[in-house]
């Protein structure tokens, strides 16, 4: 009897551990989600405390520990429409601009989002999208300026429009003007700490990601590129050497179909490109100018017919010697083949994370898993994601 009852008080700890714990037991168990899905999307109860998401990111945007705990308001998206200079209350624009300090951002429902400007978002802003089918569309979209402590995750932008100069509601509820915008899904001008996760992102003007302008401490992780000629761009262009010091980690993303170009291209700075499935290429996958260091690590490149080559370099051959294209541990199949450089120092490459920015790199055989599930998920209340 006294044994009998010993089983049953470990079984009842046991269930109380893992009804109280499913992120964290449950996950470690799993060997289908990457790291930062891992640490979340076990838990039954997620929508109860979305904010958990934000000690999830690796690489280089850290832990996005200043979007979560005490003093974040939570503001739900009610209202489709948009106004550029006096947006309602209910709509995305006010969220962004007008609430202040630490705002967590999610949607009531399923809605299409015609942005009449670009949407520019306040420091401290988290933009979740669980639990809805939230699409950026056919307008203008996203830009992160002169701002820092920026989560965007779980929205489908496509079809972005070049736009024209003009005024709009910016951070703090104060009015900006803009320049002309050539029609990216989300642009980073001047911006840190930026984590972009789990967005499907396609068939826009003119590129998917711009990171530029002095921008760093970036993670682009778990999202799904398709169907465009450019699509990310890390460095603003070969004159601004600001961007010497951009950090960019690109991890656990899969591009394609039908990605021609720019996954990433880096002028300057740093990219950790790693754990990345590609599904072909038009000219090139990873390419660059200006010196830029760039660690292909543990990624699975799967040439098309006919163009095997996955790197593209600007310039290298006029004697820019101190490029760093490494390929480590990288998968290549149907052909497809990485030209490394022979100049700069191999410990450039390193990224040398910190603590809160460290994560493991799986084995690139494991990429088609890991990477399964990027983009856009499908998550309710009622389940896990």
């Amino acid at each position: 009897m006294a044994s009998l009852c010993f089983q049953t008080l470990a079984l009842a700890i046991v269930l109380t551990t893992l009804l109280l714990c499913p992120t964290t037991i449950i996950a470690k168990r799993s060997k289908e989600l990457n790291v930062i899905d891992a640490c979340w999307r076990w838990d039954l109860h997620w929508h109860k405390h979305r904010d958990h998401l934000a000690s999830c990111s690796v690489g280089f945007a850290g832990k996005m520990l200043n979007n979560m705990g005490q003093g974040v308001t939570q503001y739900k998206v009610t209202d489709p429409s948009d106004d550029a200079l006096n947006p309602r209350s209910g709509t995305l624009r006010y969220g962004a601009t007008q609430v202040q300090g630490k705002v967590w951002i999610t949607f009531q429902k399923d809605m299409k989002i015609k942005l009449e400007k670009p949407l520019l978002v306040s420091s401290f802003t988290a933009i979740d999208g669980r639990g809805a089918d939230v699409d950026i569309v056919g307008g203008a979209c996203i830009t992160v300026q002169k701002v820092n402590n920026v989560i965007i995750h779980g929205l489908r932008i496509h079809g972005c429009q070049s736009q024209p100069p003009g005024e709009v509601m910016g951070p703090d509820g104060k009015i900006q003007s803009l320049g002309p915008m050539d029609g990216d899904a989300i642009r980073l001008v001047s911006s840190s700490k930026v984590w972009l996760d789990h967005n499907t992102l396609y068939s826009c003007q003119d590129g998917l990601i711009d990171v530029t302008r002095g921008s760093s401490n970036v993670t682009i992780s778990n999202n799904w590129f398709r169907d465009q000629n450019k699509v990310m761009l890390l460095g603003h262009d070969d004159g601004y050497f600001r961007d010497h010091n951009m950090k960019v980690t690109v991890v656990f993303n899969r591009f394609g179909p039908n990605c021609h170009q720019r996954m990433p291209r880096v002028r300057h700075g740093y990219a950790h490109v790693v754990n990345n499935l590609y599904q072909g290429w038009g000219l090139y996958a990873i390419g660059g100018s200006m010196n830029p260091s760039v660690k292909s690590q543990a990624n699975l490149f799967v040439a098309p017919e006919g163009k095997k080559e996955v790197t593209w370099k600007k310039n290298y051959e006029d004697g820019m010697s101190n490029w760093n294209f490494k390929s480590v541990k990288d998968v290549f199949e149907n052909g497809a083949c990485f030209d490394q450089t022979t100049g700069g120092d191999d410990s450039g490459v390193d990224p040398h994370y910190t603590r809160e920015e460290a994560f493991p790199v799986a084995d690139a055989k494991s990429v088609r898993s890991l990477t399964k599930c990027s983009g856009v998920l499908k998550c309710s209340e009622r389940s896990r994601c």
